[in-house]
């Protein structure tokens, strides 16, 4: 059995971008929900005791919330799909140079299950990326970007502590207004409480990205003008072949370069800056994450049930259901098998010290 530790946090992140993947290679509902379901399943079997790791439910709220906002929208300025009506709105006539943008009309039910699926799609991903957050710390992520990444490592601490920060500051937002006898909930709850939730946490992670640059963090080392450059040029050349690889896996009807090939040239990129940078600069780490079986297994996971999806989507069109006309979506056995790999992290991902502790606790006292 594996010791209680903590996960290294790119393995989660692994995981969680490929189930980001896998929801926006489909509009299948049903493969959605168990995409949700999988994320929730697993941050539920392996978070930690922290603030920061309930964040989960605020980006599935999150989710419903752009569901919401992708219906409405619909049903003022959407497409107007033929179908079976629902209700109609009064329409407004625009004029000639808006030719494609709909004001009002009628609404049918093939359209709300269009732009159903779209917002789902979109809640799932932010559900993955909640995941990832919930699971392992944005800190721990941080210590673990390579030397390559250093000048940017700034931008990055903001960029990745302020979602889990937001969190944090909106839970004691909403203590401070129950100990004032405030309510809490409602839309003038939320309002008044908006303003301090973003100051709060960009407050803190700015004050948190102020103290790694006081700290040496960012520095240029002793490698020299031409070498910083050519690690700089080899990870923008990698960042920009990896994007164009992942639109073309994400898009079956993307050009075969823009695929594998982009990918190949993207990874061998980033390679060649990792490596160029580590002769020029020395790090060291106090205790380093190891990266051993449990990680392996985590990011196969997520990578298993990518390719899962990609293989599902060649052999059929169950991925995008149909909805003009509209069909009960099909379920492809393939795709639910890649999502069940996807479920592994829960067992043989390592327990965390905190839940170790108080399943111990729990057996000594029964």
């Amino acid at each position: 059995m594996t010791a209680p530790r903590l996960l290294h946090p790119g393995a989660w992140w692994l995981w969680a971008v490929g189930l980001a993947a896998c929801a926006l290679r489909t509009t299948n509902p049903v493969l959605l929900c168990l995409i949700i379901a999988v994320t929730g399943w697993v941050v539920v079997s392996r978070r930690t005791d922290v603030l920061w790791s309930r964040s989960f439910a605020s980006f599935l709220r999150l989710g419903l919330i752009v569901i919401a906002i992708r219906l409405v929208f619909q049903i003022l300025f959407g497409v107007r799909i033929p179908g079976t009506t629902l209700f109609s709105i009064p329409e407004v006539t625009l004029p000639s140079w808006a030719a494609g943008v709909s004001l009002g009309g009628p609404v049918t039910l093939e359209s709300l299950m269009a732009a159903l699926y779209q917002g789902l799609r979109l809640a799932t991903v932010l559900a993955c990326f909640g995941a990832a957050t919930s699971l392992c710390s944005p800190y721990r992520m941080l210590r673990a970007l390579p030397t390559v990444l250093y000048e940017a490592g700034v931008a990055v601490t903001v960029a990745f502590t302020f979602a889990p920060q937001a969190i944090v500051a909106s839970r004691q937002v909403r203590e401070a207004r129950r100990l004032r006898g405030r309510s809490d909930r409602g839309v003038r709850a939320w309002s008044a409480s908006a303003l301090p939730v973003l100051e709060g946490a960009l407050d803190r992670a700015v004050a948190l990205a102020a103290s790694m640059d006081s700290r040496g963090y960012g520095r240029r080392g002793g490698a020299s003008v031409s070498q910083r450059r050519r690690s700089v040029g080899l990870v923008l050349l990698g960042l920009v072949a990896i994007a164009i690889g992942s639109y073309g896996l994400l898009d079956p009807g993307a050009p075969t370069m823009f695929r594998i090939p982009a990918l190949a040239v993207g990874v061998a990129a980033l390679v060649g800056s990792l490596a160029a940078s580590g002769r020029s600069t020395e790090r060291t780490r106090y205790r380093p994450d190891p990266w051993v079986k449990p990680e392996w297994i985590v990011s196969l996971a997520g990578l298993i049930a990518l390719a899962s999806f990609v293989l599902a989507g060649r052999m059929s069109d169950a991925l995008t259901p149909s909805t003009n006309p509209l069909e009960v979506p099909a379920v492809p056995l393939v795709a639910v098998v890649g999502l069940l790999v996807a479920t592994l992290p829960s067992w043989f991902a390592p327990t965390p010290p905190t839940l170790a502790t108080v399943s111990t606790s729990m057996a000594v006292a029964a």
